[in-house]
């Protein structure tokens, strides 16, 4: 039995059962954290020996009989712009590398609350607004499969480190795919919840009103694993006004014969590779085989994804928001950094200075914004509407498996394969599917309408079963 590959929920029965002891399976995954975090760089402050105590404790428990919790002794990562007391809450950004924790988000204290030790944080984009994660002040963050090739982002630390076996599962948070680009690059499971189902509270940067396609969700390496974290993290904090209490039941079972697969194609002008397409297909014809049905649908409007998501982040974020949160009132602030960072000298990446220079160009075009942000109403309606009864969507988590790094510059809108579904607010679980040809992960989304989360976690255990999952990667 190697621990390393076992799910969260397995673990935590054979601390239940006396079988293997907390200390073991913390330990264990710590040693391999330290084999690999030097090549991938995914923890960036780690508490390996608060670990190691918790893990003590957590034995001394199970030995006097104490009630526990259902992931009591488990190990995990917390993505590191979430509150966690006692760490670090920077979320890349040099300017706030002092800045720690002095309370834990409501995600994370409900994961503690479950018994669960986090061993440490994990890298992020700078501020969470990128799909590769790198910054000045932790540096890059390197794939398990090559480290030449990107993690994803913005919760691409904790992709890499559950991809890499040092962790079962960990917290992350998408607003544009930030939990599913990397659970696809580092061939993992993540899920992003409909709008609603777990509280966003306790991240930096947060937005001053709650925002709905904003997702707090888990990552693992296992699917059974989804279902527990969903039930474990969702519901009311008593605060934020957005989350509400909706079903979900975490043993659904599929009636394949009333299920109805619905596929969309490409998103004009961002091509799908073939590798990606062929492992769709092997999806559809296995969900075929045992009962369900396929249709194509058209939906005009993804054509112009990118100019809907960017209108409805836009608003949330108000003007500037995004350069004032690197610590500018205006978008004049950076002009200057736009000059250091081609001269390695500024203490912000490339990627951060364009999007707070270009963040307030929909403004620019008001009446054009106007039509972007009715045509995000009228898509997100048109989607849930397409996905009524029984219905699943099968969409690519990315048009590429994981590219090198610094290329996402040169396709700087590939991530709206999975932006556009936040718009929607339904619910979407990258699903792995092995590794392709080139050793590198394969994956897909799968969606339902608003409340059916778990219909798509379902669909991810059956294609675990199917097609294998994760894999671990041959690292040395």
């Amino acid at each position: 039995m190697d621990i390393l590959t076992l799910s969260a929920k397995q673990l935590a029965q054979l601390i239940r059962q006396g079988e293997l002891s907390s200390y073991e399976i913390v330990s264990r995954h710590i040693e391999r954290a330290k084999q690999v975090n030097p090549v991938i760089n995914a923890i960036v402050a780690n508490r390996y020996e608060q670990a190691m105590q918790d893990a003590k404790r957590a034995d001394e428990m199970v030995r006097d009989g104490e009630e526990i919790g259902p992931l009591h002794g488990v190990p995990c990562t917390i993505k590191e712009c979430f509150a966690y007391e006692g760490m670090p809450q920077s979320s890349g950004v040099v300017a706030r590398k002092n800045h720690i924790a002095t309370e834990n988000a409501p995600t994370v204290q409900r994961l503690l609350n479950s018994g669960a030790i986090p061993i440490g944080v994990t890298n992020t984009s700078e501020l969470c607004m990128w799909y590769e994660s790198a910054n000045k002040l932790y540096g890059r963050t390197r794939n398990p499969y090559n480290p030449r090739k990107i993690v994803g982002g913005s919760s691409g630390g904790e992709g890499a480190i559950i991809g890499a076996g040092a962790s079962p599962f960990g917290l992350g948070s998408d607003i544009g795919g930030s939990i599913r680009m990397p659970a696809f690059f580092n061939g993992i499971f993540g899920h992003k919840g409909s709008g609603g189902l777990i509280p966003n509270r306790g991240q930096f940067p947060s937005p001053a009103n709650p925002i709905r396609f904003l997702s707090t969700g888990p990552l693992c390496r296992k699917a059974e694993d989804l279902s527990l974290l969903v039930s474990l993290l969702k519901g009311k904090d008593g605060i934020d006004e957005s989350v509400t209490d909706f079903h979900f039941d975490p043993d659904f079972e599929i009636n394949y014969t009333d299920l109805n697969i619905i596929t969309l194609g490409d998103i004009p002008g961002k091509k799908v590779q073939t590798v990606l397409k062929e492992a769709e297909q092997k999806v559809i014809t296995h969900l075929k085989t045992k009962g369900a049905r396929h249709q194509t649908a058209t939906l005009p409007k993804l054509s112009h994804a990118f100019d809907i998501w960017s209108a409805a982040m836009g608003q949330e974020s108000g003007k500037s928001g995004y350069a004032k949160l690197l610590g500018y009132a205006s978008h004049r602030g950076l002009y200057k950094h736009l000059f250091l960072t081609l001269i390695r000298q500024s203490p912000h990446t490339f990627p951060s200075i364009i999007l707070g220079l270009t963040e307030n160009t929909t403004r620019w075009f008001p009446q054009k914004n106007k039509r972007m942000l009715e045509w995000a109403d009228e898509l997100k309606q048109e989607i849930n509407t397409l996905l009524t009864g029984n219905s699943i969507l099968l969409f690519p988590s990315h048009p590429r498996v994981a590219p090198s790094h610094y290329v996402p510059i040169l396709h700087p809108f590939a991530f709206v394969y999975t932006g556009i579904l936040n718009i929607a607010e339904i619910p979407v679980t990258q699903v792995p599917l092995g590794l392709g040809h080139s050793g590198l992960p394969l994956g897909i989304q799968v969606g339902a309408a608003h409340g059916k989360d778990h219909l798509t976690i379902a669909i991810a255990r059956e294609l675990e079963k199917a097609f294998g999952g994760w894999v671990m990667p041959e690292m040395k």
